[in-house]
């Protein structure tokens, strides 16, 4: 666990500008800087980076964030991984609460990765002297420049050819590494022989884990890592350092099953494919995937293998699921893979069918038909059933809506029908409804209603106000009384200006920039309440100029609530003849303090 006070300091000694500049060229547009959106397609530029905030927004897709937040969105990094990139541009040594990160376990995992690195090179270099893997590779397809890219190896039929590239082969960091396997007897051998080695790179390039394939026949065909200190295979992804510019140039990134599948894509020119590590895709590759691309296809055999997995990835997709992202699935020719395909048809012919690739909504509700006879009631009953396991995840709130309503024509139900079977909340009824025969007698004309407009200061619950006003500026806390907080609703808002307050009593964080207060908040139940205030502050819904005008605004209005409502308790209590000579003190003590709220006075 990283420190907070460190992450706070980091973010307030990066020059968040400098490091977004590197990726996307940035002008100055009075005291921010603006460009077209990194994370989105758009002509016209709508993303702003506040050097004095220290963080960015796009008014487009809602993108925002800290310069940790960019580095996992853009370059794909995990929150630590991220943190350590920063620290290392700033020539900090990042320092690990906790006996999870201890200093040895940061030393193994050096030594694990400099143990991976050298088999790497020790590979590469068995591939140039072997001539029956090179002609392997060859009839394949594949060029020396790909293999070069991908730094593809040779792993000789040997039982330990690892001796040759290690001065001591007993050394522990080989088995702990996955690299040998030590048997009963005490035997230690080597784990890969005889295959054509795809070596696994994290987000920051380092060799973690292989892939081997055999040349010839036999079993298995290919051959992984074990899961080891430095390698997990749930999260991490074969060609994602290598596609991670092509995904960037498309707005697309493709998941295919095999290591051969992602090199064969490459050599024809799709840079953008990235493959699963002998398991299925998890929720953990979803979202890391979406962080980079607007579009993720998955492109699997048509075989009932390839469709199983395709659910496997349906399901992994449904909880991080985004309106203005899609997910679509490929089901090539039972023939084929996205290797035999793109080398028999073409790259043409390859991104074509990428392009015509089944939307989610529509697969899903293929998914859900399967076995049932929508002509009979009790067919569509099925259906209806087999969405409850589907439905409900489904994060992208618009595009769930959409679904039920599919699935309520399917169904020939109502989407309200639809909805409460699913145990959801009821779709919003539509701002236009058909012409219905009465309608002219009952005064409907079947006009379109307007949007409605965005709410006006003084509608926004006060609440949010509150919030809004003490992240732009934390100092003002010491301003709010906590009694008059606690007469506000007990609302995610609400329980956010108490956690501010609270975080501002040791001076740490009041003056610290906006940018500062997103990563306090980082994974906390605060964070959802903290984005939306902060999307307000950024869309100019708070006027920056006067918040301590807006703050004594606010309280007085608050005050009159509470001074309203003791009003109206004592009135009770002199109406039925409970109310003694201090109430009646109070109560005239109550009705010239309102009068004051009421015209702005003092009090």
């Amino acid at each position: 666990m990283i420190p907070q006070a460190f992450i706070q300091d980091l973010i307030a000694r990066i020059d968040i500008v400098d490091l977004i500049q590197r990726y996307v060229p940035l002008k100055k547009t009075g005291a921010n800087y603006s460009a077209c959106c990194p994370f989105h397609n758009e002509k016209t530029p709508s993303f702003t980076v506040s050097p004095s905030k220290q963080f960015y927004h796009c008014f487009g897709c809602g993108a925002h964030g800290t310069a940790i937040s960019f580095l996992m969105e853009h370059a794909g990094l995990g929150f630590v991984d991220a943190v350590k990139e920063l620290a290392q541009q700033l020539g900090l040594e990042v320092p690990e609460e906790g006996p999870a990160l201890s200093g040895t376990e940061r030393e193994q995992r050096r030594s694990l990765i400099d143990v991976m690195s050298t088999a790497a090179r020790f590979y590469r270099e068995q591939l140039k002297s072997s001539p029956r893997a090179i002609d392997y590779l060859k009839r394949r397809g594949l060029t020396g420049e790909i293999a070069a890219r991908f730094g593809i190896g040779y792993a000789p039929d040997g039982w330990q050819s690892l001796d040759k590239a290690f001065p001591k082969y007993d050394d522990s960091g080989l088995a702990e590494a996955g690299l040998v396997i030590d048997n009963e007897a005490g035997r230690r051998y080597d784990r890969f022989r005889d295959r054509i080695m795809f070596p696994i790179q994290d987000a920051r390039g380092n060799v973690i884990a292989f892939g081997g394939r055999i040349l010839d026949a036999g079993e298995p065909k290919y051959l992984n890592s074990p899961e080891t200190p430095l390698f997990e295979k749930g999260r991490e992804l074969y060609g994602l350092p290598q596609a991670r510019v092509g995904i960037r140039e498309t707005g697309t990134v493709i998941v295919v099953e095999g290591y051969m599948d992602v090199v064969a894509l490459a050599q024809y020119g799709v840079n953008n494919a990235v493959a699963t590590l002998g398991t299925a895709t998890t929720p953990t590759h979803v979202q890391k995937l979406l962080r980079q691309a607007e579009r993720l296809v998955f492109c699997f055999d048509g075989d009932k293998a390839g469709r199983k997995a395709a659910r496997r990835g349906l399901e992994a997709s449904l909880p991080h699921l985004a309106d203005g992202k899609t997910v679509s699935f490929l089901f090539l020719p039972a023939e084929h893979d996205p290797d035999s395909f793109v080398r028999e048809r073409g790259a043409e012919a390859f991104q074509l069918a990428i392009r015509d690739a089944t939307p989610l909504g529509r697969f899903l509700l293929d998914t859900l038909a399967e076995g049932c006879d929508l002509q009979t009631a009790e067919g569509r009953a099925h259906l209806v059933h087999n969405a409850k396991e589907f439905v409900p995840k489904i994060a992208a709130q618009v595009l769930r809506l959409q679904i039920v309503r599919d699935l309520a024509a399917a169904a020939q139900l109502s989407p309200e029908e639809t909805s409460a079977a699913l145990g959801l909340a009821p779709p919003p009824r539509p701002a236009f409804e058909p012409f219905q025969k009465g309608d002219w007698q009952k005064g409907r004309f079947g006009k379109k209603s307007l949007p409605a407009p965005e709410p006006r200061v003084g509608v926004v619950p006060l609440e949010q106000q509150l919030l809004r006003i003490l992240l732009a500026r934390p100092r003002l806390g010491d301003k709010v009384p906590l009694a008059l907080v606690d007469l506000l609703p007990e609302t995610a808002e609400r329980a956010t200006v108490m956690a501010i307050i609270d975080a501002c009593e040791d001076g740490t964080l009041l003056d610290a920039p906006l940018g500062a207060w997103i990563e306090h908040f980082r994974d906390s139940t605060h964070e959802a309440a903290i984005t939306r205030a902060m999307q307000s502050i950024e869309e100019g819904y708070v006027d920056e100029s006067k918040l301590e005008e807006t703050l004594r605004g606010l309280l007085d209005r608050l005050e009159l609530q509470a001074v309203e409502t003791e009003l109206k308790n004592l009135q009770i209590q002199v109406a039925s003849g409970r109310a003694d000579n201090s109430s009646a003190a109070r109560l005239g003590s109550l009705l010239a303090k309102k009068q004051k709220l009421k015209s702005g006075q003092t009090v």
